[in-house]
């Protein structure tokens, strides 16, 4: 039974062997309590800033988050079957005794049952096994939304761990106020207030040059009417 975690080489080598598409073996540790020698293949390496239980390992028919130290790489040859052991052959019965002549047979004393002496210290009853270290429960991974900014629109997008829950989708200016105002932190609502304050002023200059082009083409279409 390996007594040391994964090392910081022996991570990324388990990484490497999992974009090539192997599944390392590993053997679990005193660390991870009553599955401690047991075998299991990794299958998956979740973000370590998430969750200190990155190393995703199938036992049986189940995938657990474990740390690098609840598990170790397994020895070469380790879970392979052993080669096919010859049958032992059939006992023969013992032999029938021939019938003993008791007169000369002599009597066997029982042996005597020795007791302790005064002197002699009795001997010591064995400790008892210490409880075996239960498995730990697997906790979810962290949940990220983000909100963000980028050419005029602003997105929302939800994460948890390395799968994406929600895809970044655009939502109003005003939702986006909303949701920054619950952020109490210096500063982030006012880089808001001036950004949309920024957009606001951009379209009231659009408007007001779209007006003057309308104005212009009303006043063409007004000559060209009094021209019939």
């Amino acid at each position: 039974m390996a007594g040391q975690g994964l090392s910081t080489d022996e991570v990324q080598g388990i990484r490497e062997a999992l974009a090539a598409g192997r599944k390392p073996r590993v053997v679990f540790t005193e660390a991870a309590g009553q599955m401690a020698g047991q075998l299991g293949q990794v299958v998956e390496l979740t973000d370590p800033a998430a969750s200190e239980e990155f190393v995703v390992v199938r036992f049986g028919r189940d995938e657990l988050p474990f740390s690098p130290a609840d598990v170790a790489i397994a020895p070469k040859g380790a879970g392979r079957r052993p080669a096919a052991e010859a049958k032992p052959e059939p006992e023969q019965p013992p032999a029938a005794p021939e019938p003993a002549f008791v007169l000369d047979t002599p009597r066997v004393p029982a042996p005597r049952r020795e007791e302790p002496t005064a002197g002699q210290p009795a001997a010591e009853p064995k400790p008892a096994k210490r409880a075996v270290k239960a498995a730990k429960p697997k906790t979810p991974p962290g949940l990220t939304v983000t909100l963000a900014y980028a050419e005029g629109e602003w997105t929302v997008a939800a994460q948890q761990g390395t799968k994406a829950l929600a895809r970044p989708y655009v939502v109003k200016p005003a939702e986006a106020l909303r949701m920054v105002a619950l952020v109490d932190v210096p500063g982030v609502q006012e880089a808001v207030e001036q950004i949309l304050a920024a957009e606001r002023a951009e379209a009231e200059q659009q408007a007001e040059k779209l007006r003057a082009e309308l104005a212009e083409i009303e006043a063409r279409l007004a000559e060209l009417r009094e021209a019939r």
